[in-house]
């Protein structure tokens, strides 16, 4: 009798077992999901160029505190410009209700360049574009985005403010790069100016980022991440 009543009391638990298995099947899919899911976000950045953009992002998600490194992810990526809003779409892929996708490139000369922020718009993902380069983003750390509409100058004048700022040669592949304007510039201030550029072409009548000098809304996707990471 005991034993028949063992027999049918391990029957009983293993069918509550299994009907709850099928109960929770889709809340223990979310959970597991959940458990990798990055509380302040998982931002996917997705660039055209190995150099100073990749080496800036990756400097600024190094700089993460390590209490807060599994909390929010910074991945950066390349593509070809072309490419870029297509390879973030494909990136985002099965992850996509956790991933925060950004393209970053400049205008530099690039074709098509308003187009590439349109269609970014419409599928969801961040463009954090400049103009006409990234070193102009770069140049507001040290407090001012002079007006300059070719590629070339403003590498060079902005080579020129970083080593008299901090007494180095400045180098597109410097991986040290983020690092350096955060204890040299202004970082607060940075976004300040690059937000005030931004404004101030729109109040002049500048719809298109083609048309913006100099600007850079690189210091939305910045000022985000920043904001996440309890930036003062």
């Amino acid at each position: 009798m005991a034993n028949r009543g063992k027999a049918a009391g391990k029957k009983a638990a293993a069918a509550r077992k299994s009907s709850d298995s099928r109960a929770g099947k889709k809340w223990d899919r979310s959970r597991r999901v959940g458990a990798r899911v990055p509380e302040l976000g998982y931002y996917l950045i997705v660039t055209d160029t190995e150099e100073t953009e990749r080496n800036y992002f990756e400097g600024l998600r190094d700089s993460i505190p390590a209490e807060l490194k599994e909390r929010l992810v910074i991945k950066v990526e390349k593509a070809r410009t072309v490419d870029l809003v297509r390879k973030a779409l494909e990136m985002t892929g099965q992850e996509s209700q956790y991933r925060i996708p950004w393209i970053v490139f400049d205008r530099d000369q690039v074709k098509d360049f308003d187009e590439i922020i349109k269609v970014a718009e419409k599928y969801g993902v961040g463009a954090g574009w400049s103009n006409p380069c990234f070193e102009i983003w770069m140049y507001a750390y040290f407090g001012e985005m002079p007006v300059i509409k070719e590629s070339y100058t403003c590498c060079d004048r902005f080579a020129e403010k970083f080593e008299k700022a901090t007494g180095q040669k400045y180098s597109k592949n410097d991986r040290d790069i983020y690092r350096k304007l955060v204890q040299t510039g202004d970082e607060r201030k940075a976004i300040q100016v690059a937000e005030r550029c931004y404004k101030r072409c729109v109040e002049d009548g500048k719809r298109r980022p083609s048309e913006m000098w100099s600007v850079s809304n690189v210091y939305r996707l910045v000022g985000e991440i920043l904001n996440k990471i309890g930036f003062p």
